[in-house]
């Protein structure tokens, strides 16, 4: 049977996987100092979570809605580590991998993951809300009849082409340039600010039409008109300090055009296939709420160093029931020493070594031998970076100091306080990996 003639059925299968779907249990593990519940860093299965939104209030709640799903390229991703050491000549490149994108079924089964999910997502979504989902041409055109289904041919506003000048090129067809945005509204009252752009008049001259404003910039005369649905916006670079390593990073402008195209400050926005983070990100720096969810380590820990660079207020959720990452944990020494003439005490945390389980990284067999050399030699540059809760309460981790390991090599932090009962640790590695220890402190060394 072709794809064309099972599209009702997968549309029936996707509706009893969203009917049938069940609410996950997250536990809040952190929380940055001064958080409200406002904004959300998700570790987890996205169906679960979106269950569980439902259920706890959000149903027709958010506004904006995007998702850059994998594209069905039947591609594994990675992300390229570097590990820096003062103890090795060079630092040695890995590839870790970040997430699959081969579906084993085919296609049929990728649109059951996917419309399962969208179903939920609509339901998520406010009366005046947008959705836009992110493709390319592996999919997009089957996608888009689903979504038309799902909400409505009535409901498409747009068809978004992303043109960039990055990317392959082959001797067999053109070079494949772009991406394509589907921006669908729950109903006919969504939201929408026209974004403007210019528009460069013939020969670059002036037209002095009558009513007319016209600009000049260095290349030349321009009039203001609204956004066509063609954008050029370049990929980010190698050497862009928004990069992040991630594989299919998109950039901030992208995400910012579409935050403001349909929000307005203080609406929630929310990404379900999270990756990189640059939704949160983007709608951190325009000041929106924002729920960003992947289930992946290296996603997970991408997103939240972003976050924690842009000092963003959020708490951070990790499905209970998710399985067990790969043992990972860190050797500290802690020392509390009273201070001469003084009532406060010296809390001091050296950082000594790590240990993570290498054969449970998703790495070739010839760069977890490295690392295990590495581990032997210099462990702690397997550190991303680390945290300290002073003030440790015994279930929610709210980081004091944020320490880097890298150049700055940070592994000594101290503080100055007149108590310490309870401290908790917080380890990010360069695979993704994340602990969190708790010490209970008594005066003099541990």
């Amino acid at each position: 049977m072709s794809l064309l003639k099972e599209l009702y059925q997968i549309l029936e299968e996707s509706k009893a996987i969203y009917n049938s779907a069940k609410a996950g249990r997250f536990k809040v593990v952190e929380r940055s100092q001064g958080a409200t519940d406002s904004n959300f860093l998700v570790k987890g299965d996205n169906l679960a979570l979106m269950k569980m939104l439902a259920e706890d209030g959000y149903a027709g709640k958010i506004k904006l809605i995007y998702i850059d799903p994998p594209f069905f390229s039947k591609s594994n991703y990675d992300a390229v580590i570097k590990i820096r050491s003062d103890l090795m000549a060079a630092a040695p490149s890995m590839k870790l991998y970040a997430y699959h994108d081969i579906w084993h079924n085919g296609m049929a089964d990728y649109l059951r993951m996917l419309c399962a999910r969208i179903y939920l997502m609509r339901d998520l979504l406010a009366d005046d809300g947008c959705f836009f989902v992110h493709l390319d041409w592996h999919v997009v055109h089957y996608v888009k009849i689903m979504l038309d289904e799902i909400f409505g041919s009535q409901h498409f506003i747009n068809e978004i082409i992303w043109n960039y000048k990055s990317g392959g090129t082959s001797k067999r067809h053109f070079s494949r340039k772009h991406d394509t945005l589907l921006f669908y509204s729950k109903t006919n009252r969504y939201e929408f600010n026209p974004q403007t752009e210019k528009s460069y008049n013939r020969e670059l001259k002036p037209y002095r039409f009558k009513g007319v404003k016209e600009y000049k910039d260095d290349l030349g005369w321009y009039t203001l008109v609204n956004m066509k649905d063609v954008w050029q916006i370049d990929m980010v670079g190698r050497t862009s300090s928004e990069r992040t390593g991630y594989a299919t990073q998109k950039p901030a402008v992208l995400l910012e055009r579409i935050i403001e195209s349909c929000t307005r400050e203080g609406d929630l926005c929310a990404d379900f296939f999270g990756g990189s983070g640059t939704l949160a990100a983007a709608a951190n720096s325009l000041r929106r709420r924002w729920i960003c969810c992947d289930d992946g380590n290296l996603a997970f820990a991408c997103m939240g160093k972003r976050m924690i660079k842009a000092k963003a207020d959020f708490v951070a959720l990790i499905q209970e029931d998710a399985g067990s990452d790969a043992h990972c944990a860190a050797k500290v020494e802690v020392v509390l020493l009273p201070i001469e003439y003084s009532d406060k005490k010296l809390l001091q945390v050296k950082l000594l070594s790590y240990e993570v389980s290498v054969g449970h990284i998703p790495l070739d067999k010839s760069d977890r031998d490295i690392v295990r050399k590495i581990i032997h030699k210099d462990s702690l540059c397997l550190i991303d970076y680390w945290s300290i809760d002073f003030q440790f309460d015994g279930k929610t981790h709210r980081p004091e100091q944020i320490l880097n390991i890298g150049k700055e090599r940070e592994v000594i932090c101290e503080k100055v306080g007149l108590s310490f009962n309870h401290i908790s640790l917080h380890f990010v590695d360069v695979f993704g990996n994340s602990t969190y220890q708790s010490v209970n402190l008594v005066e003099g060394a541990l």
